[in-house]
């Protein structure tokens, strides 16, 4: 939708152009400005009276296949016992929708819910079977977690650090034995791909320390929100960044250190490459349409939504971007906004700490805009230990058990010891070994 060079040129070769998207178009200046496309369909473009306006790239032309099919019949090419089945395409549309985090609306949850219906019930493509294989995930039980966190980021991985058509490939083909050997390739991909991320985390983190070295330390950065020394937008740039994952970076940063991030590295054509996550109160594109009418001359393009967005620019002009994000992020952050808040579904009872409670929440399907409910209780904590590069193992027993029960934790990427008595804010999973499965609690936070 912002590709407003591109189309014209396509079009003075006397191209046709279809443009489907669900992102906000260029809007220089304050006017809207739509490429010379024959047909757009996008449902954020001025005056589409579609309701649904969280639609995912996929979702868009989920609907845009649906009319063809409507329009054809209508023609005659086929009728309604023969048209096409579309509603095989749903496990695609359904893990587009959770990968790409839009919110789940009423109509995503839709698209959502009857996508995971046909991959439990073993109605999927042979790319996305292959791709729970790799992952080690049993599609009879996906999940959005499953999705989010399993399937989607070993698509992304291929076109972050290796050659996208390798997932486009996997999605695609027919063969089972060919997307077992490309799904095993993407999850190597993968893996090469966190390595990538942990460093670059690793060196941000070590960037940000000297600004306030004693919330770097903290267990919660976030509880320094307030201090004056540190910017209310933090811009991030090295040499040694991987422009393949800059956008997780600085979503693992946002959630970190609780305020707008951008991570930029340098692309093969010279230009620095951004791309950033923001808070709730910071409409992360508008301030980049900001940056671009106070100073012109700094953003060669740029695009996105109000919680990520990407943009390009030369690389001296770097300081003046970040001066001009830090000026709005002032202008617009307050200290409330930068304080983090966490909403909680309160305690939970001890008698709902049962494998029956845990798979009605996992049969249901949350997302962003529409979370799994977060519970709070009161806890002892028995044992505690690090595993794996950055992760706690707890042992915990819930203070109001009766029959003071030892129960399995973990809190990812963290590993402050927690005092003995605590309150944790956590969901709930499953963790199956040798066919057990076992209750654990995934920690999200702790408080007094």
């Amino acid at each position: 939708i912002a590709s407003l060079e591109g189309v014209a040129h396509a079009r003075q070769r006397g191209w046709q152009v279809l443009v489907t998207d669900h992102h906000l178009p260029a809007a220089p200046g304050g006017v809207v400005q739509l490429p010379t496309a024959n047909v757009i369909v996008n449902p954020n473009q001025p005056d589409c009276p579609f309701a649904s306006k969280a639609l995912a790239g996929v979702g868009v032309m989920f609907y845009v296949l649906l009319a063809l099919r409507a329009e054809l019949r209508q023609r005659g090419a086929f009728d309604a016992r023969h048209q096409p089945r579309l509603d095989a395409l749903l496990d695609l549309v359904a893990l587009g929708t959770v990968a790409d985090v839009v919110a789940l609306d009423a109509n995503n949850r839709r698209l959502v819910a009857q996508g995971l219906k046909r991959m439990r019930a073993g109605h999927l493509q042979p790319g996305l079977a292959a791709l729970f294989a790799a992952a080690g995930r049993d599609p009879a039980r996906a999940s959005t977690q499953d999705l989010g966190f399993a399937l989607g980021p070993r698509l992304n991985a291929a076109g972050r650090l290796a050659d996208m058509r390798l997932g486009i490939e996997c999605l695609l083909t027919d063969d089972r034995a060919r997307a077992a050997e490309l799904a095993q390739a993407l999850d190597a991909i993968n893996r090469e791909r966190r390595h990538v991320e942990a460093g670059m985390r690793e060196q941000a983190d070590a960037m940000l320390a000297h600004l306030d070295p004693q919330a770097s330390a903290a267990s919660d950065p976030s509880t320094h929100a307030q201090d004056p020394n540190r910017p209310p937008v933090l811009v991030i740039f090295d040499p040694a960044f991987h422009e393949g994952v800059v956008g997780i970076v600085a979503g693992r940063l946002k959630d970190r250190w609780h305020r707008p991030v951008f991570v930029l590295a340098r692309g093969l054509d010279g230009h620095l490459k951004g791309s950033g996550r923001s808070i709730a109160g910071f409409h992360l594109r508008d301030a980049l349409d900001l940056v671009a009418k106070r100073h012109p001359e700094v953003l060669k393009r740029f695009g996105g939504h109000a919680m990520a967005a990407g943009c390009t620019l030369a690389e001296e002009h770097l300081g003046t971007f970040r001066e001009a994000l830090e000026h709005i992020g002032r202008e617009q952050l307050d200290a409330a906004t930068l304080q983090r808040k966490l909403l909680t579904d309160g305690p939970l009872a001890v008698e709902n700490f049962t494998t029956e409670t845990v798979q009605l929440l996992q049969s249901q399907v949350w997302g962003q805009a529409f979370e799994a409910p977060l519970f709070v209780n009161d806890v002892t904590v028995v044992s505690q230990r690090r595993v794996g590069e950055n992760h706690l193992k707890l042992q915990i027993r819930l203070d109001d058990d009766p029959q003071a029960t030892l129960r399995d934790a973990i809190w990812f990427q963290h590993t402050q010891p927690l005092p003995d008595h605590t309150r944790l804010a956590f969901r709930l999973s499953l963790d199956e070994f040798q066919g057990r499965q076992k209750i654990q609690l995934m920690v999200e936070a702790t408080g007094a």
